[in-house]
């Protein structure tokens, strides 16, 4: 399964924010747009062959029996040294994706949890974001 496909750092941070992005199973242009920058932002796109790495993980994200395990086995890939900075990442692509529902909340959670965030830093960040993305849709502060 994912312990076969996922094996290194580079690849446990692209299969993280597609599943941050993918929990709804909608790929929209925006969330591809938001997740394409992120990608090159920090360097991956020379590196991982993004295409082959999303039909991987389409490959076994339906084989995932228990998302909390899945995500602490890609937290221990990534080992991030910016743990706060890697929240605000997939909480800024799971906030862009239309149909934010309850499953996105608990999914947030689980990667607080994993990499170790209290709650009121996490609340923190979701606010942040949330008013960043307010911010550039009314184009006010």
């Amino acid at each position: 399964m994912y312990t076969s496909i996922v094996k290194d750092q580079d690849q446990a941070l692209c299969h993280l924010f597609f599943h941050c992005c993918l929990e709804d199973e909608i790929f929209t242009g925006k969330e591809m747009d938001d997740l394409s920058e992120k990608l090159v932002m920090l360097g991956l796109t020379p590196r991982i062959p993004v295409k082959e790495e999303l039909i991987s993980y389409r490959s076994y994200k339906p084989d995932i029996t228990d998302e909390e395990d899945y995500i602490r086995y890609l937290i221990l890939r990534i080992n991030p040294v910016n743990d706060l900075a890697l929240y605000s990442y997939c909480t800024e692509l799971c906030l862009n994706n239309p149909s934010i529902d309850p499953k996105v909340e608990a999914l947030l959670l689980k990667i607080g949890e994993a990499l170790n965030i209290d709650s009121s830093d996490q609340a923190l960040i979701k606010k942040l974001i949330a008013q960043r993305k307010a911010v550039e849709l009314q184009k006010i502060c």
